[in-house]
């Protein structure tokens, strides 16, 4: 007599998780040892040494001497203390379309009351700084306030020379609060706050820091704490004004001191390695991850979502799946059958895109077991590609 015998579930996959996502990052492992530390208080004079030194670096990195408000929030939060500090109900920012998250940043303004002008771009080109200068030029009356910049798009890995921003506002007098999101740029790729005339600057902690999620800043310019004076715009938590006469600057309430810990730890690693380097070890690794995709590229296959090579993001590449093939079955087989994590496509990209992050903690051997998994995953999806995708990373890799 036969015994039917119930089909046993697809194992789990085994071995560490290959995060390969480009928010939050990995984190290295002393960063994790140095979140774990003992509580303590935040207004014990130790605990106040390392927050100054951490305020300190945090202004290394992001190349200023002014101002910087930490929030415990995500980078959503920053982009709100942003917003609420500087402008008023009824005032116009102008924002330059990169994307799924300059989007995201247009519709928070507008949901608080303020006029949002947008300067439109190919998601796959970037923006015509042109475009951008022409609409300051068109404003004589001055009545956008603000111009709000994503320096690198993580839903299309296209980057934005913020330089040229500043350079339309400067040409045509224009004198708007020049605001802009690092939040997958800042310690990946150079950010200069002071010397590009940045006015307020968005970062979050769960990127190039190397941090969990939960801790956001703003760094603010002299220009922008004026314009403060005249924000009335609600706020509380987020509120300048009452954090600046705090002793830690920042924080309406308890301050998250074990992330502290874990940013005294990044800012050190990121310091021993050198922020040069560390620029340098992610433009190698992005070359790579390019490399690989052009050659995928044959055979009608995935291609590079970014179009235009002076705008390749060297934080996170984002690959167009052919036409007839989703993204996200291909995301599905690297996720349960090899523990890969990739990035997935948003807002009108869901299914038409993935994307490898390359930014934070970090190495080659990492870059290429990522890739492997990738052309592995392309051919069990049926999805045509040009094969030698990896052995293309391998001579990037080499010739760098």
């Amino acid at each position: 007599m036969s015994q039917t015998v119930a089909a046993l579930p697809a194992p789990k996959p085994r071995g560490r998780l290959f995060f390969a996502n480009p928010g939050p990052t990995n984190i290295p492992d002393s960063v994790l040892q140095a979140v774990a530390h003992s509580t303590v208080d935040f207004m014990s004079a130790d605990f106040l040494t390392l927050y100054d030194a951490c305020m300190a670096g945090v202004k290394r990195v992001l190349k200023t001497e002014q101002h910087v408000f930490f929030y415990t929030a995500s980078g959503h939060g920053a982009w709100e203390a942003a917003l609420v500090n500087v402008l008023s109900p009824g005032d116009t920012i102008l924002i330059i379309e990169t994307g799924y998250f300059s989007l995201g940043w247009a519709e928070m303004a507008e949901a608080l009351g303020v006029k949002v002008e947008t300067v439109s771009a190919d998601w796959r080109t970037g923006v015509d700084t042109a475009a951008v200068e022409a609409a300051l030029a068109a404003d004589t009356d001055h009545r956008i306030k603000a111009v709000g910049v994503v320096h690198n798009e993580t839903a299309t890995g296209v980057a934005l020379p913020i330089p040229d921003v500043r350079a339309a506002l400067d040409a045509t007098g224009h004198p708007a609060l020049l605001m802009a999101d690092t939040i997958s740029s800042l310690a990946c790729f150079d950010f200069r706050m002071d010397e590009w005339g940045c006015d307020v600057v968005v970062g979050g902690s769960q990127k190039g820091l190397m941090l969990p999620t939960g801790m956001s800043f703003t760094g603010v310019s002299e220009k922008a704490l004026a314009a403060h004076q005249h924000s009335t715009m609600p706020k509380h938590y987020m509120n300048w004004t009452a954090m600046i006469g705090r002793r830690h600057k920042s924080f309406i309430g308890t301050v998250p001191v074990n992330l502290f810990f874990g940013l005294a730890e990044s800012l050190r690693l990121l310091e021993e390695e050198g922020l040069d380097h560390v620029f340098a070890r992610h433009h190698r690794l992005a070359e790579a991850t390019r490399a690989a995709v052009r050659t995928w590229t044959g055979n009608n296959g995935p291609e590079l979502f970014c179009r235009n090579p002076a705008r390749l993001s060297d934080s996170v590449t984002a690959i167009l799946m052919p036409q007839g093939h989703n993204a996200d079955a291909l995301r599905k087989i690297c996720h349960e059958r090899f523990n890969l994590s990739l990035g997935g496509g948003l807002g009108p990209l869901g299914g038409k895109v993935f994307r490898i992050g390359h930014m934070g903690d970090l190495n080659e051997p990492m870059i290429l077991g990522t890739l492997a998994t990738v052309e592995l995953a392309l051919g069990l999806a049926g999805v045509p590609h040009g094969k030698g995708g990896v052995d293309s990373a391998i001579a990037a890799l080499a010739a760098s």
